[in-house]
């Protein structure tokens, strides 16, 4: 019997695993990438009686390799907070699936473990910009633990999973997940392996520093609109410059385009004050999808910008 983790490259993804591998450790082949890369099913080859772990991936983007896999006997664990479609109803089908705007992946598998590996599950929600949840769950500990840092390591995982490739990250996903499983809490990563933390805050800093410099579309009270060149440093940082703009105006809804080949990579913000609406605009789009708060589209074509522009207002400002 064979073990297969399927993780989005995200901090979501990342530190659901690592809390569900301490908990339950075994030795698992890992099938992951770049956080876009959400099709991750297909890569999996499986037999009857092995069991695959899926981690923050939709599975309506999965479903015709889930189907395949389930058919074949394989079991099949999945949690995500992804609208999910259509759910199986085979027996060897598992599934903890919860939508909700205040809701991730990492806090799912919290509950699942009651809280053992909870310090984990905090930097996994600061990562994936709900710091309402992340709070809420540090809470749960000893006020004496030193939490320092986990905002800023969460940021930073989730900052190293965006790209078009791998090519554009500074770690595979696969490999920081294995550089960050092995410490215990995530106060012993950052004092034990400084190396990749200057690496991640050094990127970080530097292509945050090129982001506010961007080219402003449209700015107004209830929208914004900014568009990022066809570079590496734009494509890793498009999604934490979309939340770091969240979090500096929770009033607003923010879209990040970024120039890719054949037209515009989308990340769309909902208004944190307000978190839905994000996945009904990205959704009228062929290859947008995501969650109330937080969606995207994969490839734009630049003739359909005003479109989308159109779409992000009128879902989001009322004097539309």
């Amino acid at each position: 019997m064979a073990y297969i983790d399927v993780f989005n490259g995200d901090a979501d993804g990342i530190c659901a695993l690592i809390q569900l591998r301490h908990h339950e450790p075994v030795d698992s082949t890992l099938v992951t990438g770049v956080k876009r890369d959400i099709a991750l099913l297909q890569r999996v080859e499986a037999i009857a009686g092995d069991t695959v772990t899926v981690l923050d991936v939709a599975v309506e983007k999965n479903q015709p390799h889930l189907d395949r896999l389930l058919a074949a006997g394989v079991i099949v664990d999945y949690t995500d907070h992804h609208t999910p479609g259509e759910l199986p109803t085979a027996d060897n089908f598992f599934h903890s699936i919860n939508t909700a705007p205040e809701i991730c992946t990492s806090a799912l598998i919290n509950g699942r473990l009651a809280g053992a590996e909870a310090p984990w599950a905090v930097v996994g929600c600061f990562g994936d910009n709900l710091d309402g949840t992340a709070e809420r769950l540090k809470a749960t500990l000893d006020p004496a633990i030193d939490t320092s840092g986990w905002r800023e390591l969460g940021i930073l995982i989730n900052y190293n999973g965006y790209g078009a490739d791998v090519e554009d990250l500074h770690f595979h996903p696969a490999e920081l997940y294995r550089r960050l499983q092995p410490h215990n809490t995530p106060t012993d990563c950052l004092r034990d392996d400084p190396e990749l933390i200057t690496t991640l805050r050094r990127g970080y800093e530097e292509d945050m520093a090129f982001a506010e410099r961007a080219e402003i579309v449209v700015a107004d009270g209830r929208v914004a609109v900014i568009r990022l060149p066809a570079t590496s440093w734009a494509r890793r940082v498009s999604g934490v410059f979309s939340n770091a703009l969240a979090n500096n105006h929770p009033e607003r809804a923010h879209a990040v385009l970024t120039d890719v080949s054949g037209g515009l990579l989308v990340s769309v913000r909902a208004p944190i004050a307000n978190r839905e609406g994000a996945d009904t605009v990205c959704r009228q789009f062929p290859t947008g999808g995501g969650r109330p708060a937080a969606a995207g589209i994969n490839l734009l074509p630049e003739a359909e910008l005003e479109d989308f522009v159109r779409a992000l207002r009128s879902e989001f400002d009322s004097n539309v």
